[in-house]
């Protein structure tokens, strides 16, 4: 395993510690794979990665970033 993956491993299981009002934004199945590291599975938005190829197959349409404002309990100016 790489230094990196050890490292950013890490870092999601601390912020997830440390911070119970963090919303984790999961997008693709790589980044699917860290949910494992957050303690508050209710934290997680998740969602197909935005790129070219897949995001007609999903994320165009899904309102996440609505979900989002919803888990955090307001709204937030993405523009930006």
């Amino acid at each position: 395993m790489a230094i990196w993956t050890d490292f950013t491993n890490d870092v999601i299981k601390y912020v997830s510690e440390q911070n119970d009002t963090c919303v984790f934004v999961l997008l693709g199945n790589f980044a699917k794979s860290k949910a494992q590291f957050i303690s508050n599975k209710n934290n997680i938005v998740s969602g197909v990665h935005p790129s070219p190829l897949s995001a007609s197959r999903g994320f165009f349409g899904s309102n996440i970033f609505k979900t989002i404002e919803d888990k955090l309990g307001s709204e937030i100016c993405w523009s930006n």
